[in-house]
């Protein structure tokens, strides 16, 4: 397949890339500059660097600019909170300001140039951090830290105030968290809990307070970085850091905006490459919340469709609320990987089993059905009459007595179980205590995950907040949703990582004989005729009908005899992008009679609606297969996306669509496909037969390259109907429109 083809250009070519291309040479990834053979054919990285954050996290030195021990003071509260998270992590503090001897009892220097040792990591107090920043230049301070807020989350003038900050940052060689942040990265965390930890990163600080707080639950907490509005130091850089951290087991994101989308999808593979999840809460599905979100943080929301679908490709687990945020962030941080992908429910409530069987099973979970001899060895302390297929009903008694943990114990030996969920709808004692504290000790002994639902909301019984909250093995859960929302982020996630491969791997590393073919076609800031548009598909290798582009009547009988009839004639110009609507279109033309005529109403319905042509396409007739649309768009934050859907007419009347953004290879082509609600269409349906698949993900691949290759020359890209015939005879475009940047 052409997506999968690699190769690597020298130094000379990708120079003349550049150059032809009108782009920079390639940027330094994270400070360091980027080998020739990081880079894709767009000079662009292809994997990230991960920012040395360490002494950020845990400084030797730490410098307060503005530090202040006067009572009523907002300085004074948050030099006292510094100064005991500095003792926690062993740091020397040193505070600054211009007219204190002291702070604290701790001597005070005047400015950062009079600091006693290099800081590591600098706090700004102050309204304006920018002279500051600029002082740090001299100091070789590593990271620096700016609360201030009034800057790019305030409109033009602010995001121009930003702008300067940023630049400032740069020149000084600092890594500057915020500005518009808070002190969320300096909170105490709990040390006296075990196992793998979440690591938060928030755009919003009050925000990642559900996902803090789960300390209180037992779940460890490891890091909390509040990016604010990401002048400098962005939510990628801390996915990428926190993905190499041994100690980390999922992040969990509260995102109100990017960046830069490609950071983040380098960021995301990189954590998909250590097989660590990152869950997030993205905002801005609607337009209302992405212009709060806009006005919160001054950052791009992206269009949420492509945000959405490139999550999907990176293994990003993006959930709703900061509910389904902690609980799932929680459970994929501290479950193992499943040995099954079959869910058994068990409950002591046959209509409780069915309730939550009922939503599992529409949330796509796999329920299967227990074998004969499993329900009969159920059945051995489960009464006969109550159904063990799957949901498992005990009745309740059982759960009572030594029964009780056979049972759980008799579904977990079950290979086709990979997931015990047991939803106990309401505190019963002593029957819910029991089943608690059998379910907590079977789950010590075994590999697969148990869930659990505590349906009461209460939430002060000593089987939840003693026996459920203190295992360590068993996830709890407040309610169906979230638990079904977390097993199934967990299951997909283990199928993901279990089949990845990274898109930036499979990323062409030179340019096709077919770039130069395709620049010479290009016409920036115009839209090119259907001709010229389907001499560009030719030029990337994808099939187009016999054709011919005439200026006379004449000439359009002498290529419909070369073209071969019956024939089709279009009318051909930049300005035209529906046709069919104007009557420009003429089909299924089998004399040279019917040609002459037909040539002649198209170009009087051109001229009665002054559009100009660059002639008259006669094309060949196509077999009917399944009509497809294959495109290329321009996202602010992703750059160039692909898009497949089903085509013609439907594509906007059924918007069946997916989205992926390059690069990618043949495995996310055919997702793709799998992705649409009329997938059965190319299966063949109603006696029609199965369409030519591998011609339709050979299109995809041949335009996500074209996409690659021409990023800042294409602008948009649309091939609608692209023809599928049946299997083994290709695919061809029966029109295109192309737009130039």
């Amino acid at each position: 397949m052409l997506g999968s083809t690699h190769g690597t250009l020298t130094t000379d070519s990708r120079r003349a890339r550049t150059i032809a291309c009108g782009e920079q040479p390639a940027p330094a990834v994270h400070g360091r500059p980027a080998a020739t053979d990081d880079l894709d054919v767009s000079g662009r990285p292809l994997y990230a660097g991960v920012p040395d954050l360490d002494r950020f996290f845990r400084p030797e030195s730490v410098a307060v600019v503005g530090a202040s021990d006067a009572e009523g003071r907002p300085n004074t509260g948050i030099t006292r909170q510094l100064l005991a998270w500095a003792e926690r992590v062993g740091a020397r503090l040193h505070p600054v300001h211009p007219t204190r001897e002291s702070v604290f009892g701790i001597p005070c220097v005047p400015s950062v140039a009079d600091l006693p040792e290099q800081a590591d990591l600098a706090v700004l107090l102050v309204s304006d951090p920018l002279p500051v920043i600029e002082q740090l230049a001299e100091t070789k301070v590593r990271f620096a830290v700016a609360f201030a807020s009034g800057f790019a989350e305030t409109g033009a003038e602010g995001a121009a105030a930003q702008a300067r900050l940023a630049d400032a940052v740069q020149r000084a060689g600092v890594r500057l968290l915020g500005p518009n942040t808070n002190l969320n990265a300096f909170e105490k965390f709990r040390d006296d809990l075990d196992g793998p930890a979440i690591a938060l990163i928030t755009q919003s600080g009050h925000q990642g307070r559900p996902v803090f707080t789960l300390q209180e639950l037992g779940i460890r907490l490891s890091h909390w970085a509040p990016t604010g509005n990401e002048a400098d130091l962005e939510s990628a850089d801390f996915i990428s850091y926190f993905a190499e951290q041994p100690e980390v087991g999922a992040i969990a994101c509260y995102l109100e905006g990017l960046k830069d989308g490609r950071s983040f999808l380098l960021a995301a593979d990189r954590a998909a490459r250590r097989g660590v999840p990152v869950v997030a809460v993205k905002v801005g599905r609607t337009e209302t919340g992405a212009r709060t979100a806009a006005s919160h943080t001054g950052k791009l929301t992206g269009a949420d469709a492509v945000v959405d679908a490139a999550m999907r490709q990176y293994g990003v687990v993006r959930v709703d609320g900061l509910d389904e945020l902690q609980d799932t962030a929680a459970l994929l941080a501290r479950a193992r990987p499943p040995s099954a992908d079959g869910v058994a429910v068990y409950s002591i409530s046959g209509g409780t089993g069915a309730h939550f069987s009922d939503l599992a099973t529409e949330a796509g979970l796999r329920l299967p059905a227990l074998s004969s001899a499993k329900q009969a060895e159920l059945h051995q302390w489960i009464p006969e009459y109550l159904d063990v297929t799957n949901p498992i009903d005990n009745g309740g008694h059982p759960v009572g007595d030594w029964r009780g943990r056979k049972i759980i114990d008799a579904i977990l030996a079950d290979p086709a179980v990979g997931v015990l969920v047991c939803p106990i709808t309401g505190p019963f004692p002593p029957m819910s205590d029991k089943l608690a504290r059998d379910l907590v000790d079977a789950a010590e002994q075994t590999d697969k995950l148990v869930c659990v639902v505590w349906g009461s909301p209460v939430g002060t019984e000593p089987a939840y907040r003693e026996t459920l909250l203190g295992s360590s093995r068993v996830a709890t859960f407040r309610t169906f949703a979230n638990c079904i929302t977390a097993v199934r982020a967990h299951l997909d996630h283990a199928r993901f990582t279990a089949s990845y491969r990274s898109p930036f791997d499979e990323a062409p590393r030179s340019l096709s004989p077919s770039c130069r073919k395709g620049q010479a076609l290009m016409r920036p800031g115009n839209r090119l005729s259907e001709h010229a548009a389907k001499q560009l598909l030719r030029a990337y290798g994808i099939r187009v009908p016999r054709e011919q582009l005439v200026t006379s009547a004449a000439a359009a009988v002498r290529a419909a005899g070369l073209v071969g009839y019956p024939v089709v004639m279009k009318a051909s110009g930049a300005r035209l992008a529906h046709k069919t609507e104007l009557g420009l279109v003429k089909i299924g033309l089998t004399s040279a009679s019917q040609v002459r005529d037909a040539y002649r109403d198209l170009t009087d319905i051109a001229r009665y609606e002054d559009v100009p042509l660059d002639g008259v396409l006669v094309c060949q007739m196509v077999e009917p297969g399944v009509e497809m649309v294959v495109g290329v768009t321009h996202d602010d934050l992703f750059g160039p996306t692909v898009t497949v859907g089903l085509g013609g007419v439907l594509v906007e009347v059924l918007q069946d669509t997916a989205v992926r953004v390059p690069p990618f290879g043949e495995e996310q082509a055919r997702s793709m496909l799998d992705e649409l609600r009329g997938r059965a269409l190319l299966d063949g349906v109603r006696g029609r037969p199965p369409a030519d698949l591998d011609a339709l993900v050979e299109v995809i691949l041949r335009v996500q390259r074209m996409a690659l290759e021409l990023d800042g020359e294409l602008s948009e890209l649309d091939i609608n109907p692209l023809m599928v015939l049946p299997r083994g005879q290709g695919a061809v475009a029966l029109d295109a429109l192309a737009v130039c940047r």
